[in-house]
């Protein structure tokens, strides 16, 4: 192709690079569609990227899952299942997320969010990720107010060939001690400079890992594997790639909830036509079909039930994306994007239970969210100084579900069947909902001087509630506990009547960056109207011991503030005959709370601060982690949500490339430090094995060896 729909971003190895989120958002609005360099034959294991906040470094690793990747560049995670963790940016998780695989939205199809966007993807299909946290342009996306994680999966690659000629592949092999985890890969690739065909292909097999004391952490074990397919032609105009993706988990532990995943499968494609107009600038037109079907239940000694759930989602979407050059100082971008997804969620009548049969309940019933959304985003070099963003996007989100049925209509010892009645109350709603999403961007980049950046960004963010959110009408304590990706052992009730949350976020950052030094310093500010939350309207205690009751909740609307500071610095030592040395360092903090009460959000992440020691040598690269994490004692009191100590944890690790091999070493928690996660939920697994220690927070685990092996060929 003359000109190439996507131009890379491509970071030297030997060149520090601190970016902020802000940094990233004017990115993507430069480049919509910009992604980092393709793997190809002569390093296929480097993972090009950008990241929220820290230093850009090569990334060996092509085992595992996207959140080994995203936690280096700054994203929290809500630990649930070991291929589950839900993200969190800038204090909010889940939907409020947007995360686009390839292009691709994908919902979770879970009453507990047990398959997320981001456990469809294995590392090894990783081109490149992008993250905004708050204030994205436009153009990046909708249907979220905390921010968008691009996962960039669909990256042709071609040749100088003729004829269709190997390209590149590589066999990955990998080994966790704290977990007894096995892990494989591999990727192939055989390409022309007008076609391309490669595969991705991964497993993983991982039993519950141990902590700190020595423990089993319970239902922490799971296997997992992905495939994808991809093809693609050119000219020297055009691309077409399409790509198929299959995803099969046996069994996925989620110590934090009542069940357990027994079976998700998944099949997807995506057929993305990319054209070139040569001066009228660029056009992207992309398809994108994904199905899951998903079993809950319960499959180990170390959780058990009998209880199963089936649920059936569907997402089907296409983006229409114009890139209008103006003059040589503006690009005008445009447009147009429809998503729909349908959910069936059921839970089969149990044979020989009173109380669940004899029918199935039905908890979701051709559920539908219908999004139509139109942008525009401006851009404009205003003078050797100015850069300016402008953008509006607007949404039109409707969701539905038709009738639902409960187990049964009976009322035992004369007490009322709330479910029944719940069921009955429901069918008799108009349940239609619509909600019209304005977003409105705009960001600014100041030139201070040679070495320092002044960065504003201003966003008026939307989000519609979820269907689970609206539609989940059960209202007894089984019910209500089947309901909620929190992991906190409460239940939950969906509100027809939820409006959509509207964040207004303002962000700044300062940058200087010099030849040995770089300082990136970020501070956000969001308020937030109409936030889900959730108020206490009853409770259980299913163990009848003291202090061991938890909450039925109910969503509802509040208004919300967030924010937050970040400070990221790099120092490059003087290079000596040991090698080139650095220092990186990073702190951050989140402050959460409702308006009316004041009562903290939940799962806000305490302060934690990070300092890290890089040294290379030719092909040997080595790194010294030290990590702190301060208290948590500011807590959601209506979640009954836990505190847990501060503590520090030690990493080391240690790489060496040799010809087209490369092995790694590393130690995490070399000190084998216990410790609880403050975003981890309570182990549910732990109080249903020994419930007098009521609901703990989950342990985080102990040291761990971990060795991987890179052939590439």
């Amino acid at each position: 192709m003359t000109t190439r729909i996507t131009q890379p971003l491509i970071f030297n190895e030997n060149l520090s690079c601190t970016l902020s989120s802000i940094s990233l958002a004017i990115l993507l609005a430069i480049s919509p569609q910009a992604v980092a360099a393709p793997l190809n034959a002569v390093n296929t294991e480097t993972i090009e990227r950008l990241e929220v906040h820290g230093q850009q470094s090569n990334n060996n690793d092509l085992l595992g899952s996207a959140e080994a990747l995203l936690t280096q560049q700054g994203v929290d995670f809500s630990q649930a299942g070991g291929v589950s963790a839900l993200p969190i940016l800038n204090g909010m998780m889940g939907d409020r997320i947007k995360i686009l695989i390839g292009g691709s939205d994908i919902t979770a199809s879970c009453a507990n969010q047990m398959n997320p966007p981001l456990s469809y993807i294995s590392a090894n299909q990783i081109v490149s990720t992008q993250v905004v946290a708050g204030v994205s342009p436009v153009s990046a996306g909708g249907d979220n107010i905390a921010g968008v994680i691009k996962i960039n999966s669909l990256q042709p690659i071609f040749n100088n060939s003729d004829d269709v000629i190997w390209q590149s592949g590589n066999v990955s092999g990998g080994y966790t001690s704290v977990s007894d985890t096995t892990l494989a890969a591999v990727n192939a690739t055989v390409a022309s400079k007008t076609f391309s065909v490669s595969y991705q292909g991964s497993y993983e097999d991982a039993n519950s890992y141990v902590d700190g004391h020595g423990n089993t952490v319970l239902d922490t074990l799971y296997q997992s594997q992905n495939h994808a397919l991809m093809a693609a032609w050119q000219d020297d105009t055009q691309e077409l790639a399409i790509k198929l993706t299959h995803q099969h988990i046996p069994f996925q532990g989620f110590a934090n909830q009542y069940m357990d995943m027994t079976n998700n499968d998944s099949v997807g494609a995506v057929v993305r036509y990319q054209l070139d107009l040569d001066n009228d600038g660029l056009f992207s037109a992309q398809v994108n079909w994904h199905r899951v079907e998903h079993e809950m239940g319960f499959f180990s000694e170390e959780k058990t039930g009998k209880m199963p759930m089936e649920t059936t989602g569907k997402d089907l979407s296409y983006q229409l994306h114009w890139q209008l050059p103006i003059d040589k100082d503006a690009t005008l971008l445009l447009g147009q994007e429809y998503y729909l997804y349908q959910l069936d969620d059921s839970w089969p009548a149990v044979a020989g239970s009173t109380m669940m049969s004899p029918y199935d309940y039905i908890n979701i019933n051709n559920g539908e969210r219908k999004r139509a959304a139109v942008f525009s985003e401006w851009q404009q070099t205003l003078d050797s100084r100015w850069w300016l963003s402008a953008g509006i996007r607007y949404e039109y989100v409707s969701t539905n579900a038709d009738e639902v049925q409960a187990y049964n209509t009976m009322s035992m010892m004369g007490m009322t069947n709330v479910n029944a009645a719940a069921a009955e109350a429901f069918n008799a709603l108009e349940r239609q909902r619509d909600d019209h999403i304005i977003d409105v961007t705009l960001l600014m980049r100041y030139q201070l001087s040679d070495s320092e950046t002044l960065e504003l960004g201003l966003a008026r963010k939307g989000r519609a509630p979820n269907l689970y959110e609206r539609y989940s009408w059960g209202q007894s304590t089984m019910a209500t506990t089947m309901i909620g990706w929190y992991g906190d052992g409460n239940g939950y009730i969906g509100n027809p009547d939820l409006n959509q949350e509207t964040a207004h976020t303002l962000s700044a950052v300062y940058k200087q960056i010099n030849d040995d030094f770089s300082l990136t310093t970020t501070a956000w500010y969001s308020d937030i109207i109409d936030y889900i939350d959730a108020n206490v309207v009853g409770s259980f205690n299913s163990s009848g011991l003291e202090g061991n009751s938890r909450n039925i909740l109910q969503f509802t609307n509040v208004d919300a503030t967030l924010y937050g500071a970040k400070l990221d610095a790099e120092y490059q030592l003087a290079q000596q005959t040991s090698g080139k040395w650095s220092i990186t360092a990073n702190v951050s903090a989140t402050h959460g709370e409702r308006n009316d009460t004041h009562q903290p959000l939940y799962q806000i992440k305490p302060l934690q601060t990070e300092l890290s020691m890089h040294h290379k040598l030719g092909d040997w690269q080595n790194s010294l982690t030290w990590q702190w994490v301060a208290e948590k004692d500011r807590v959601d009191n209506n979640r009954l949500e836990n505190t847990s100590d501060s503590y520090s944890l030690l990493n080391i690790s240690s790489s060496i490339t040799w010809q087209q091999a490369t092995i790694t070493v590393a130690v995490k928690n070399l000190l084998d430090e216990y410790y609880q996660l403050p975003l981890g939920g309570v182990s549910i697994a732990e109080y249903k094995a020994d419930n007098n220690n009521g609901f703990e927070q989950i342990a985080g685990a102990g040291r761990s060896l971990e060795l991987s092996v890179n052939y590439s060929f």
